[in-house]
């Protein structure tokens, strides 16, 4: 067994090996205080023939006995992976999917096991670590190790790795991974932050992870396996063929601004050169790679050497854009966002408490009142394929948007309403996820949502030859699948609120983050310029056919009194006005109807029921019971008092019911609340105080 630990900021990171799992190529358990993470890392023997990408798969799991916890349901087991383990197995994926080499095609997959926590750390970062140790230790050839870490601020100053509660007050919450030399990575959201602030928070991160690369880098010293040599054979004379047969067709093709019609040209030039030069089955995979080859040549050099794309644009200009809200006649709110060959119809619905997500998370449960659901359809594309739920891809889109907008949402003391979004994707050509950002800010306000300002989003490239950088605004597809960056940037007039950087080459320097940032500064407030012209603000009240919350609060400690015995009194209201009524614990009271008449008539009753009699104040209220000294009246819902029969009238009285009977409305004025609570009233004084008033 090898065993390394430091202390990273407070907690004690560790990396063993050699205890568990010893069949894997490499297995590491991984840990940050009580977190512990087991990580393996298999290869498989062979190629898989006729691939011309690597097929790397990681699978992120929590089990729930980490947490001390049986899972829930009928099975009691742990079924398939929820939305957080297939983020965290994204998050973990991106940043190693670069540093293998070129040209192998063996499958490998990374396994991580949540084993334990302390419900107070992110798994997340420790299984980043643990995933490039498993894979640096093995006979697999990724020979740079990266690392992770989470970085949060409070109140001006940064943390590295902040706990859950730390979070709940950090106004950055970002996820930075890289090796020695450069940012590979970058997740997460921000409080509208400053540009400036964000490239601090990221380099301040890069700075911090260096300590455990250099604690794998000692790791891999005394537990490494020997690498398997990779070779990539290639046929120099055959990819001369190839680029001389189609260099001067594809050059041309890559000015076509259709995307279509430059896909369909493309195919149209690979087809005939495969027919030019006898292409068999035993140089397909070879000519695939050289196509391609000269494919991305022609688009880099054209941007490097021309700034031009392949659209015609320059290299800061942002397609044209078309907005639409109000497109559904019968939906909450909706808008339509057109971005050049990008388009996204974003639809808003409005929902009450009943309608919150309940997440029953290793560290907890929550419940989730805002939602964004990303759908990218094959027809998007001009493709088909088998629908079977939501993949990896659309998931982690939807929670770059979902966390993009979630920053500018009113507090639910304002909007007691759960919040749901579905974007759906109807045309892509890059930055869809962008796209859907800018959807959904303006769906938002067409549904009457007070969000703080306005948000929208851009992905910003990055074409690296040599000394020369050219960073591009607005990316198309072909120059997100051909470019050395993926950087998407997401904000408000005032700063940035979600941030994603995926690089393709190993690494970006500060100077090139810093430039990407103030590019995608530009770009961001002229789209929302483009939003702006259309609705500039929330609509002042919501769809006729949501429903209506109207909030009142009550004292805790009369909640019981609202709900009544077994109920009884709440499912009256509900009963009566067909409204839904949801209290919590605070005193909090919300009232919801699609008829806001219904709404305010429920809200009406239970103030009448938790307020609190006033003496001297004059009821109009009900008899409920007659004895023989005197009549009990209910003048507020379940508070009653006693009227003696001397308080009937001016003149005695020989009977009760000489002058009230059961059910009768009657006009009392309260006396006295006596030290036990009882109420006297007054039939008398109540009727000479208004009698003074008539006359």
């Amino acid at each position: 067994m090898i065993k390394k630990e430091i202390d990273f900021f407070g907690k004690k990171l560790s990396l063993e090996t050699g205890r568990l799992a010893k069949q894997a190529d490499g297995a590491v358990l991984a840990s940050l205080d009580d977190v512990v993470v087991l990580v393996t890392a298999v290869s498989s023997k062979l190629d898989r023939k006729g691939l011309d990408f690597l097929p790397f798969s990681v699978d992120y799991r929590e089990k729930t006995y980490a947490a001390g916890k049986i899972p829930g349901g009928f099975f009691k087991r742990e079924g398939r992976p929820n939305e957080k383990e297939i983020l965290t197995s994204r998050l973990i994926d991106r940043p190693l999917r670069p540093l293998f080499p070129d040209g192998y095609f063996k499958d490998v997959q990374v396994m991580v096991s949540v084993l334990c926590t302390d419900q107070k750390n992110d798994p997340d970062v420790i299984s980043v670590i643990g995933a490039s140790a498993a894979l640096l230790i093995s006979n697999i050839p990724l020979t740079i190790p990266v690392a992770a870490v989470r970085v949060g601020r409070i109140d001006g100053k940064f943390i590295i790795n902040p706990t859950y509660e730390e979070l709940e007050k950090s106004d950055i919450n970002l996820i930075v991974a890289g090796t020695k030399e450069a940012v590979t990575m970058v997740e997460g959201g921000a409080s509208e932050i400053s540009e400036a602030d964000m490239l601090e928070a990221v380099f301040y991160g890069h700075e911090s992870l260096k300590k455990v690369i250099e604690l794998q880098e000692e790791f891999r010293k005394e537990a490494g396996k020997e690498k398997v040599t990779v070779t990539i054979v290639d046929d120099h004379e055959f990819r001369d063929a190839v680029k001389a047969q189609v260099k001067d067709a594809i050059n041309a093709a890559c000015r076509i601004k259709a995307k279509l019609e430059r896909q369909d040209a493309v195919e149209k030039i690979k087809a005939d050169a495969k027919t030019a030069l006898e292409i068999d089955e035993e140089k397909e995979s070879h000519f695939e790679r050289y196509f391609g080859e000269v494919e991305s040549e022609c688009l880099r050099t054209m941007i490097v050497e021309e700034s031009v794309r392949a659209d015609g644009r320059g290299t800061k200009d942002i397609r044209q854009i078309t907005c639409e809200i109000g497109v559904l006649p019968r939906t909450h709110g909706t808008a339509v966002f057109t971005r050049g060959e990008t388009q996204s119809l974003s639809v808003v619905t409005l929902g009450t408490s009943d309608d919150e997500q309940i997440i029953d998370a290793l560290e907890g449960e929550s419940r989730r009142s805002f939602m964004l659901h990303y759908n990218f359809p094959p027809f998007s594309v001009n493709e088909t394929s088998n629908r079977f739920g939501p993949g990896r891809r659309e998931i982690g889109h939807g929670n770059l948007a979902e966390r993009a907008l979630k920053q500018v949402l009113p507090s639910s003391d304002k909007f007691p309403y759960t919040l749901r979004i579905v974007s759906e994707i109807l045309e892509s050509n890059g930055s869809s996820s962008m796209a859907t950002v800018c959807s959904g800010s303006l769906s938002l306000m067409d549904a009457g949502v007070p969000i703080k300002a306005a948000v929208a989003g851009i992905a910003m490239g990055l074409i690296k030859e040599g000394e020369k950088v050219v960073i591009l605004s607005d990316i198309l597809g072909l120059e997100d699948h051909l470019g050395d960056m993926d950087f998407k940037v997401a904000g408000t007039k005032n700063g940035i609120t979600a941030f994603q950087m995926d690089i393709k080459i190993l690494g970006v320097t500060k100077d090139i983050v810093k430039t990407a940032l103030e590019q995608a500064k530009a770009g961001r407030l002229h789209i929302l310029g483009k939003m702006d012209e259309v609705l500039s603000k929330p609509r002042e009240s919501i769809s006729v056919y949501a429903p209506r919350i109207l909030t009142i609060n009550i004292n805790p400690s009369r909640i019981g009194e609202l709900i009544g015995p077994g109920g009884k009194n709440i499912r009256s209201i509900i009963e009566r006005t067909k409204a839904k009524i949801d209290v919590d614990d605070t005193g909090r009271v919300n009232v919801s109807s699609v008829d806001s008449q219904a709404a305010e008539s429920a809200v009406n009753i239970i103030k009448g029921m938790m307020e609190d009699p006033e003496v001297g104040k004059i009821y109009l209220g009900k008899v409920k019971k007659i004895m023989d000294f005197g009549a009990f009246v209910e003048i507020l819902p379940g508070t009653e008092g006693l009227v003696h029969i001397s308080q009937l009238e001016n003149t005695r009285v020989k009977s009760v019911r000489d002058v009230l009977n059961e059910g009768d409305e009657v006009l009392v004025k309260l006396l006295e609340i006596d030290k036990d609570g009882k109420l006297r009233l007054s039939r008398k004084e109540a009727l000479g105080e208004t009698e003074k008033k008539v006359n």
